[in-house]
C-alpha cells in the first residue's frame, strides 16, 4: 500500500527540543493522515488526559496523495483530544499547507508538553544526517493577534506566506472550546476545538518549508491523470457555488435547520442561497494541485467585507439557524470567525442558541458582537465559549449536540440515515464522518438514491461509508471527490485492494471508538435529540454495532489499557 514518507518529528515544547523516530511499519499499516494520527494518539495520549493539559498531544500529518499532483489532494489531517467533545477527534483542512509540510520531509509532527511563553515553531527541511531543523521563537508581539496578522508577520520576518502557516487566532489563545487551527488565512482545521489545544500548549503558530519531497518518486498509475482531467473538465455547480449550492434543496425537502433547530425550513432562504453566494464570488479558488476549484472567494464592496465562502454549513449556522436572511451578513460572520480562529458551525450554533434566549433572531449586528465576545471571552461570550453542550442549561435551551459537538446541516429529522450517521460518528454531530446525506436528498444518480425515511438497509451502507471516509482521510483525499474517484480508482491510487482499504478504515474507526470507550463513551452517547422520531433508530443502532463486531452497549470488545498494544499497532512509548 502506498503511504506517507519520512519519520515522525516529535517537538517537546517544554524542553524546546525536537527528535525523530522511524515509523515505517506504522505507515505501511495506516497509510498516513487520520489513520496514522489515530494510531499514534491511541498509543501515546493517556486515556485520562485533560484535553487542555500538557498530557494531550497534537498530531499533524499528510498522506501518500500529497506526493502526487492530482486533484482533490490539497488537504492534511490534525488529531488530538477535543476540549469540546472530550474524546479523540480528527479534523482536516484544505488550502496549500500540505505540500509545504511534505517539503519539510516528515510523515507526521507530534507536539508534546506545553510552553511557558507564547511560541512560533518553525519546521524546516530535515537535514541529510536526519537531524531535524526546528526553531523555537518567542512571539509576545503576536499575543491576541488575528490570523491574517500572524501570516503577515511571518511573510515579513521569515519569508513564508500564509500557505506555510498553521496558527491560532485570539480564540485559540483564550481557550474557546471550538477554536480552529487556521492555515492559508481562511482554511480551518475546524471541528472539535484543536485550536484551543494548540493555544493551551502555548503555540501561536507553526510554519513549514523545504523541498525534501522532491526526492520522493512514487510511481502513480494512470488513474491519477484520469481523475485530474475529470476534475478539470467537470461542470459541477460546486465550481460556481461550492457547498452553498445545496441550500435551497435542503430547505425544499425540510432538512435546513432554522431558528436554533426549532424548524427545518427557512422563509428567507432566497437571500442566503447558492445563487446569492455566487453573485458575491469574484474569482476562482482552489486547494493545492486541485483542478476542481470549488472554493469561494467572495466580497461585497459596499459592506467592506472580503472572505472565502460562506459554504453551506456556515450559511446554515449563521443564516437560517440564526434567522438571518442576508448573505452579506453571513459573509461578515464568516470573515470574523476566520480572523478570530473559530469553527463557523459551532460558533454559529451557539450564537443562534443565544439569539433564541434573547428573542433576537435575525439581529445580524448582535451576531457579530457576540462572535467577538466569544473569541475574547468577554461578557456573555465567556460562557458561550464553552459551547452549546456546556452552556445550554444556563440559557434555557435544548442541547443540540452529539457527544458535545454541535450539529451541522442536513437535518436528520428528514434525512434519517444521516440522523443515524450523526449518532454513530466518533467525533459527534458531523456530516462528513459518515456523509450519508447525499443519498437521501439525493445528490447522487437516481439509481443510487435512498428513501430518506427510516433506516431499513442503511446500517451496512453507513459502516462502509464511515470506513471509506477513514481511508480518504488517511490518504489524504478530499471528500468532494465523491462521484469522481471510484472504489477501483481509489484502490489503484493506494496500490491495494478495495477490501484491504475497507479493513484499514474499519481499524481507524475502531481505534477512535476504543479510545473514547476508555474515556467513558458508550451507547448512551450514540444518540440524537430526535431519536424517537426516527423509525427503528434503536434497532438500526444495534445492527450497526453487530456489523462492526462491537458490544451491544457500543463498546469495542477488550478495549482499555490492557489491549492498547493490540489495537494501536505499536508500543505505548512509540515504535
Amino acid at each position: 500500500m502506498r503511504h506517507a514518507q519520512g519519520p515522525l518529528l516529535t517537538i517537546d515544547l517544554a524542553d524546546r527540543s525536537a527528535s525523530t523516530a522511524a515509523i515505517d511499519d506504522r505507515l505501511a499499516e495506516f497509510a498516513g493522515g487520520r489513520g496514522l494520527n489515530t494510531s499514534l494518539a491511541y498509543d501515546r495520549i493517556p486515556f485520562d488526559a485533560d484535553p487542555l493539559g500538557p498530557e494531550n498531544r497534537l498530531y499533524l500529518s499528510t498522506g501518500p496523495m500529497q506526493y502526487s499532483t492530482t486533484s482533490y489532494t490539497g488537504r492534511m489531517a490534525a488529531t488530538g483530544l477535543s476540549p469540546l467533545t472530550n474524546g479523540l477527534l480528527s479534523s482536516n483542512a484544505g488550502g496549500f499547507l500540505s505540500r509545504n509540510f511534505t517539503g519539510a520531509g516528515y510523515a507526521a509532527v507530534e507536539l508534546v508538553g506545553d510552553s511557558d511563553e507564547l511560541l512560533a515553531v518553525h519546521v524546516r527541511e530535515i537535514g541529510a544526517d536526519g537531524v531535524p531543523t526546528v526553531e523555537f521563537e518567542s512571539v509576545p508581539d503576536l499575543e491576541q493577534a488575528e490570523v491574517s496578522a500572524v501570516s503577515d508577520r511571518f511573510a515579513e520576518s521569515h519569508g513564508v506566506g500564509a500557505e506555510h502557516v498553521a496558527c491560532v487566532g485570539p480564540a485559540g489563545e483564550n481557550g474557546v472550546r471550538f477554536a480552529s487551527i487556521m492555515t492559508s488565512d481562511t482554511r480551518a482545521f475546524g471541528r472539535g476545538g484543536l485550536g484551543a489545544v494548540l493555544g493551551a500548549k502555548g503555540v501561536k503558530a507553526l510554519t513549514f518549508d523545504g523541498s525534501a519531497d522532491a526526492a520522493i518518486d512514487l510511481d502513480w498509475p494512470d488513474e491519477a491523470g484520469e481523475i485530474h482531467r475529470e476534475a478539470a473538465t467537470s461542470d459541477s455547480i460546486m465550481k460556481r457555488q461550492g457547498t452553498a449550492s445545496v441550500t435551497e434543496l435542503a430547505n425544499e425537502v425540510g432538512a435546513l435547520p432554522s431558528y436554533y433547530f426549532s424548524e427545518t425550513s427557512f422563509e428567507g432562504v432566497e437571500g442566503i442561497s447558492g445563487d446569492r453566494v455566487e453573485e458575491k464570488k469574484y474569482k476562482k479558488g482552489t486547494c493545492s494541485s486541485c483542478a476542481f476549484a470549488c472554493k469561494l472567494p467572495t466580497r461585497d464592496e459596499e459592506a467592506g467585507v472580503e472572505t472565502e465562502g460562506p459554504e453551506f454549513e456556515t450559511v446554515m449556522a449563521f443564516g437560517s439557524n440564526a434567522g438571518v436572511d442576508d448573505v452579506v451578513d453571513v459573509m461578515r460572520a464568516n470573515e470574523l470567525c476566520d480572523e478570530l480562529g473559530m469553527d463557523t458551525i459551532s460558533c454559529g450554533d451557539v450564537v443562534s442558541m443565544f439569539l433564541e434566549s434573547e428573542d433576537e433572531f435575525g439581529n445580524a449586528g448582535l451576531v457579530r458582537s457576540i462572535v467577538e465576545q466569544i473569541a475574547y471571552r468577554e461578557g456573555v461570550g465567556d460562557k458561550l465559549a464553552e459551547g452549546v453542550h456546556r452552556a445550554h442549561e444556563e440559557f434555557g435551551a435544548d442541547d443540540w449536540t452529539v457527544k458535545g459537538l454541535p450539529f451541522s446541516g442536513h437535518d436528520g429529522r428528514k434525512l434519517n440515515g444521516q440522523g443515524l450517521a450523526f449518532a454513530t460518528a466518533n467525533r459527534g454531530a458531523d456530516h462528513m464522518y459518515g456523509e450519508f446525506y447525499p443519498y437521501e436528498y439525493p445528490l447522487v444518480d437516481q439509481e443510487d438514491a435512498l428513501d430518506p425515511s427510516g433506516l431499513d438497509g442503511k446500517p451496512p451502507m453507513l459502516v462502509e461509508k464511515e470506513n471509506r471516509n477513514a481511508i480518504l482521510d488517511s490518504a489524504v483525499v478530499c471528500k468532494f471527490s465523491r462521484g469522481v474517484i471510484s472504489d477501483d480508482q481509489l484502490a489503484a491510487l493506494l496500490n491495494a485492494t478495495y477490501d484491504d482499504l475497507l479493513d484499514l478504515g474499519a481499524r481507524v474507526v475502531e481505534l477512535e471508538r476504543a479510545f473514547n470507550n476508555a474515556r467513558g463513551f458508550d451507547r448512551e452517547d450514540d444518540t440524537v435529540p430526535y431519536a424517537d422520531a426516527i423509525d427503528g433508530f434503536e434497532e438500526g443502532l444495534s445492527e450497526y454495532y453487530a456489523l462492526r463486531g462491537w458490544n451491544e452497549d457500543g463498546t469495542v470488545p477488550g478495549h482499555g489499557d490492557a489491549d492498547r498494544d493490540g489495537l494501536g499497532g505499536g508500543a505505548a512509548a512509540g515504535d
